[in-house]
This record gives structure tokens, C-alpha cells and sequence, in this order.
């Protein structure tokens, strides 16, 4: 029998969902994660589920090992070979500043000045050749960089998106000396206008390349030593997987991975509950990723910035990411005020509770303290550990209740308002700040500490209803297990739309249809079908910013793009008012500029629904009933009742307060909020709240 697994490798903890659709059958496990070597864990929890007698056909990896590179400054040692003149484009940047007020903040590059080197050469914004390669000065450069022990080298020329000959060739001289060396050419990353953010998004690529590439070779022979043989393919920010060399080689592509499979996890289950505007937050122990999906479609982003001024340019998941994860520490700051992360106590030790070694207190403390989570109920199933409720009272009054003179249960109510309070306000800069109502989405909460709060976060919104899955805190694996196979291409073009024609647009994009087959053949996975997406960067002569408009397959004709691009601009930029028609009559008059053609392509595999891999369970309401805990609700422990979320029916109906118990998560139903079992497992959650006065604290 053949298995597909599933892996999302977070900082706190790795999730793996073992697939085998001939049964069919699902498998989880919930493990710590190996923070020296990430690889380590993934391996821990396969071994225990149980595989050596079984061939598994795909490991779908999705892996914050790029983003943490970033973040933490442990990647690649880089050098940078740029066009004379340009060497501290990296400095230079664009006009941002990290805080909104004041002039303080500091920017450290991923490559310093004396790492960043400069030959003579020049093309034109046209591609002609207007100083020739200075070939002796490009190895020497790179004789240079090599003394410098650097791991990658970035060649990063102006216009090279114009034309990439002189960067092309110097990679290949450099690659000819150096076998060794990771030599990274911007054009081949991204090959677009903008000189900054492809020098940028080309240095990430280079920064956490030897990271990504030497983590995932580990992986594939530690599978193979271990009898496994399959194929490693690696999440990408698009929300689609490619093969892991391919991942090794663009890295850059990764480092949304894990977040990303979250978004295509809920919006499959949303969909299979016949639910299409979502707003999703996936929270785990380390840090909170927010995302927006409408009509089905998680939507999309041109980019990113991982860090302040370092920018990555590509086609991405909308995902908005903060430090606020139930390992979030909380603190007392050199003003006297309580903050909440975004550091956080990862896998290890963990927060107090965890009984591991951590002495600083948590969100989870807190929420043990409050008695939303049940000390005795192990994290991960009956493998895993169980949490310390002592060291955790211990640690919150030591370090956040005598230092503010407080209660133990008031300091924890404290972290947990603190620490909610943050997290609304990313919900609504996703939608709110975007022009969305939240009143017109579910709110789809997961990861391992999402559901308890997804009380609070849909009164705090206006969101009348949410969705809790069946197992929140796998919920990323499970959009690994189940991603499509996706390539984005991108040709630059930069050319009034006037002066092209339907034959010249059909041409590029038929050129990326096949790149694109080939690419899905060199995958070779069973597929459905094949879908493609056909996109235009297009603006109005003399705009900056363009707006990414989808073109029909059937006519590509420069009339009917254009139209498109209207109706798009005005759809965003328009009004009901007089000024709408002044605006229409105003744009028809200045001219269109086509400035990218980008074309998806899409492998989808057979659809897997995660409900029918599950059964009904054979119990009853009352048998899932564990008894009566008290719970912090307002200013009181108040006895509430608990449930083994595996033994709750199909149909079922639970009214807060309520506790609901299972090995990766705890669902917290507060007062005035009532919960349906549906079919396949997920919770529908619905407020009774009828006025504000019924609003609680937390």
C-alpha cells in the first residue's frame, strides 16, 4: 500500500497526517519540534506512526526553515557581485522608515559592504548591450568573495531583466571555478523592472539556499536510510509544491511554506461546509499567520517584506504574520508595562508548563492557570507529555502577578486580554484596512491554540459565524497532504498596449504553457487536470503601482485587455457618484501600458475530502461528557462542562461555557456561544450574544 504524508514544521511543534487513500485511512501524530535539527522530528513522528511495512509515495513538506534563516540571521554566508555603481543598492532601498514616528530604527543588510563588489558592464532598459562584461574583474570578484568563505554569491546587474546575457555569464564563469558555490542570477528569480526588490528577493534566494538545500538533502537520506522510498516535494508560498531540488535551488519560493499549506487546508474544509469568504488564523505555539479567502480563492499577494527592508517580490499567498503564539512569553517591559511576545519559548524548553526547563510565563500558562486547558490531558495523544499546572501559577506570579500586584488569575486574564487584543488588530488590518467587512466572512480558526479564542475574536469583529475543524492543530499538514502541483512564470514586457498585438501576447503565454507541461511532466504525480491562469500587469502611463488583471483564455487581443484593466481600475478606484463617469472619460484618453504577462499553471490532483476520511463516532453527547472543571469566566471560577471532542456525534449541539477536549487543540466555548457538530466533524459556531452589555472581558 502506497501513503502520502503530510508535514508542517512550526516552531513549537511538527505535525505529520499520514494519508492512505486506498482505505481509506488518516494517521496523525503531534511531536516536538527538533530545533538543532528539524529534520529530526519529522523523522520521530513517521517512525512512530508506524511505516516500515509500507511504501509511502509522497512526503509534501511545508517548512518555516527559509523564513527562520531570515529572521534569525542563520543563513548563508552571501556575497554580492553588482554593475559599478551599484553596489550599496541593497542600502539604498526605498524611502520606509520601521516606525511610523520618529527617525530611530536600524537596518542591517543580509550582505555588508565589504561582501558587496562591483565589475564594469551596462544594458540598456531596452536589453542593448551598452558596456561589455568585464570578465577578469568578475573572477576576481569572486576570488575575492571566496576568501571570504562566502557559501553563495548573488550577480545582480541593471536591466539584466531586460536582458540577463551578462548575468547568465557570469554565473557560469563562477560556477566553472567554483562548483561549490551557490551562484544565484537575479534574472532567473525574478526576472522584473525595479532594481531594489530583484536585487533583494535575489540575496533571500542566496541567504537561505545552503540552509534549505543542505535541510531537505538531510531529510531525503535520512528517509531513504530508513527504508522510505518516496518522493520529497516542498510547500511553496503560492500555495502549490514543487520537487525539493527545485525548492533547494529557488528557496526563496518557500518561505511562506508552512502558512501557506494552512490557507489551502481551510479553504478546502470551508468549502467541503459549502463556506467561500473566510477569514482563516492559524496560531500555534510561536507565531499567529492571518489570511483572507473570498469566494473560495485565498488571496493573493505581489510580495512581502520578511524583515524591514528586506522585500521579496513574488507571487505569494496573502498571509499576514505576527510574533502571538501560545508560547508567546509575557513580560514586564522597562516602563513597567505587560507585553505579550512576539519572543516566544518554542519546542525548548516551552513555557513553564510544559515542565521542560522554561521559567517565563506564556499565553499557555496563562490559559492553565484560567483552567481553560487541562493540565492532565497529553499534548500529542497518550505518547506525549502532560502540562505542569504549578510551574506554570509559579512562573505568572513571579515574573507578571507580584510585579503588577496582582492575583495570579488576574495576571493571567491580563496576558490572555493582552495577548487577544493584539491578535483582533491583525484580523482587521487583513480585512477592515482592505475595505472588507469581517461581518461578511466565517471566521476559520486553527493550529494548536486557535480555538480558544475563537469566541472572542468573532464578538470583538462583528463575525457572526466560525468553523473549527475536526483537528485544528494539524490542519497544515493536512493542506500539504492535499496541495496541487503549481509554477508561476513571469515574462516582463514593458510596452503600450497600442503597439502590440494579440499575436505577440498569445505567443508569450504559449511559451509558458509549455514550460509548464514540461515542468508537470518532470514531477510526473497522478493529476485530474491541468488548469491554467492567465494574468497582465498593466497601469496607465506614468502610474508606479499596476494592477494584476486575469485575462481570458479565448482572446488576448490588446482591445480586449485593455478593456479588462478598465474595468479593474475603475472597479477599485471608481464610485457610484458623478466623478465615476468624469474618471471613465478622463483614463480613456491616456495610454495603457502592459508592463508583465504571468502565467500559473496548475496540476491538480484527485480531490481528498477531509470528512471522508472520517467516520461518525458510536457514542453519544453523554458519553463524550468527561465531567465538570472550573473555568475563570469575568471574576470567578465557574464549574463548566467538558467533553472528549472524538466521542461527540455527528449533530450535536453544545452551548457555552464548555471545554472541549482533544490531543492537538482545546476548543473554549464561552458563555453566549453555541456550537453544531456537522457532518465530518468540523464545529459551526454561533454567537447567542444579543446586546454588548453580555460581552465579557476576555
Amino acid at each position: 500500500m502506497s501513503r502520502i504524508i503530510g508535514v508542517d514544521i512550526g516552531g513549537t511543534f511538527t505535525d505529520i497526517l499520514i494519508l492512505d487513500d486506498s482505505g481509506p485511512s488518516l494517521g496523525v501524530r503531534k511531536v516536538p519540534t527538533t530545533a538543532g535539527d528539524p529534520s529530526q522530528g519529522l523523522i520521530n513522528g513517521i517512525d512512530a506512526l508506524g511505516n516500515a511495512d509500507r511504501e509511502i509515495e509522497l512526503v509534501i513538506h511545508g517548512t518555516t526553515v527559509a523564513t527562520n534563516a531570515v529572521l534569525e540571521r542563520k543563513g548563508g554566508r552571501c556575497g554580492l557581485i553588482a554593475t559599478r555603481g551599484f553596489r550599496d543598492i541593497l542600502e539604498l532601498r526605498r524611502r520606509d522608515r520601521p516606525h511610523l514616528y520618529g527617525l530611530t530604527g536600524t537596518y542591517e543588510p543580509l550582505v555588508p559592504r565589504h561582501r558587496r563588489l562591483e565589475v564594469a558592464e551596462r544594458i540598456s532598459a531596452e536589453g542593448e548591450v551598452l558596456v561589455p562584461l568585464d570578465e577578469d574583474a568578475v573572477m576576481s570578484c569572486a576570488e575575492q568573495l571566496t576568501a571570504e568563505h562566502v557559501d553563495a554569491i548573488v550577480i545582480s546587474f541593471m536591466n539584466a531583466y531586460a536582458n540577463p546575457i551578462h548575468e547568465r555569464r557570469a554565473k557560469s564563469l563562477i560556477e566553472n571555478c567554483y562548483p561549490d558555490l551557490y551562484v544565484v542570477a537575479s534574472a532567473d528569480v525574478l526576472p522584473l523592472i525595479r532594481e531594489f526588490e530583484r536585487t533583494s528577493t535575489a540575496v533571500v534566494n542566496a541567504y537561505v539556499q545552503p540552509v534549505v538545500s543542505r535541510y531537505l538533502a538531510n531529510l531525503e537520506r535520512s528517509l531513504k536510510c530508513r527504508g522510505y522510498r518516496t518522493n520529497l516535494l516542498v510547500m511553496q508560498s503560492n500555495g502549490g509544491m514543487i520537487p525539493a531540488d527545485e525548492a533547494g535551488r529557488f528557496a526563496v519560493q518557500t518561505v511562506l511554506s508552512g502558512p501557506a499549506a494552512g490557507v489551502i487546508a481551510a479553504t478546502a474544509i470551508a468549502a467541503e461546509n459549502e463556506v467561500r469568504n473566510l477569514i482563516a488564523y492559524d496560531m500555534g505555539g510561536t507565531s499567529l499567520d492571518v489570511s483572507l479567502v473570498t469566494d473560495g480563492i485565498p488571496v493573493q499577494a505581489h510580495g512581502t517584506e520578511l524583515d524591514f527592508g528586506i522585500p521579496i517580490q513574488l507571487s505569494m499567498i496573502d498571509i499576514q504574520t505576527v510574533g502571538a503564539g501560545g508560547g508567546s512569553i509575557a513580560r514586564i517591559d522597562d516602563g513597567g508595562i505587560l507585553q505579550v511576545g512576539p519572543e516566544s519559548a518554542g519546542a525548548d524548553p516551552g513555557p513553564a508548563g510544559y515542565g521542560r526547563g522554561g521559567h517565563m510565563p506564556t499565553l499557555t500558562d496563562a490559559n492553565l492557570v484560567l483552567g481553560r486547558i487541562n493540565p492532565e490531558y497529553p499534548i500529542g495523544g497518550r505518547e506525549g507529555f502532560s502540562f505542569d499546572l504549578p510551574k506554570a501559577r509559579v512562573a505568572l506570579e513571579e515574573h507578571v502577578a507580584e510585579p503588577l500586584g496582582l492575583s495570579a488569575e488576574d495576571a493571567a486574564r491580563a496576558v490572555v486580554a493582552i495577548s487577544n487584543n493584539r491578535i483582533a488588530g491583525s484580523l482587521r488590518r487583513i480585512s477592515i484596512d482592505r475595505g472588507r467587512d469581517p461581518g461578511d466572512f466565517t471566521l476559520f480558526a486553527f493550529g494548536g491554540s486557535g480555538p480558544l479564542l475563537v469566541g472572542f475574536l468573532m464578538n470583538e469583529l462583528g463575525i457572526p459565524t466560525g468553523l473549527v475543524p475536526y483537528q485544528p492543530g494539524i490542519a497544515s499538514a493536512w493542506g500539504c497532504a492535499i496541495a496541487d502541483v503549481k509554477r508561476d512564470y513571469v515574462t516582463m514586457v514593458n510596452r503600450r498596449l497600442e503597439d502590440m498585438d494579440a499575436t505577440e501576447i498569445r505567443r508569450i503565454f504559449d511559451n509558458d504553457r509549455s514550460r509548464g507541461n514540461a515542468f508537470l511532466k518532470q514531477v510526473d504525480l497522478p493529476l485530474s487536470h491541468i488548469r491554467l491562469l492567465r494574468e497582465a500587469d498593466i497601469a496607465y502611463e506614468g502610474q508606479t503601482h499596476v494592477i494584476r488583471t486575469l485575462l481570458p483564455d479565448d482572446d488576448t487581443s490588446p482591445e480586449r485587455v485593455a478593456s479588462r484593466f478598465s474595468a479593474s481600475y475603475l472597479r477599485r478606484y471608481g464610485s457610484a457618484h458623478d466623478g465615476f463617469s468624469r474618471l471613465e472619460a478622463l483614463l480613456d484618453d491616456i495610454p495603457v501600458r502592459l508592463l508583465n504577462l504571468r502565467t500559473t499553471i496548475v496540476g491538480v490532483r484527485k480531490h481528498l475530502s477531509l470528512g471522508s476520511l472520517l467516520t461518525p463516532p458510536p457514542t453519544t453527547l453523554d458519553q463524550a461528557f468527561k465531567g465538570s472543571r472550573d473555568v475563570w469566566i469575568e471574576d470567578a471560577f465557574v464549574p463548566c462542562p467538558t467533553y472528549e471532542r472524538s466521542r461527540i456525534p455527528w449533530g450535536s449541539e453544545l452551548s457555552g461555557p464548555a471545554v472541549i477536549e482533544q490531543s492537538d487543540t482545546t476548543v473554549w466555548l464561552d458563555p453566549f456561544l453555541r456550537a453544531t457538530v456537522l457532518d465530518g466533524g468540523t464545529f459551526l459556531v454561533e454567537s447567542t450574544r444579543r446586546t454588548q452589555k453580555d460581552r465579557p472581558d476576555f
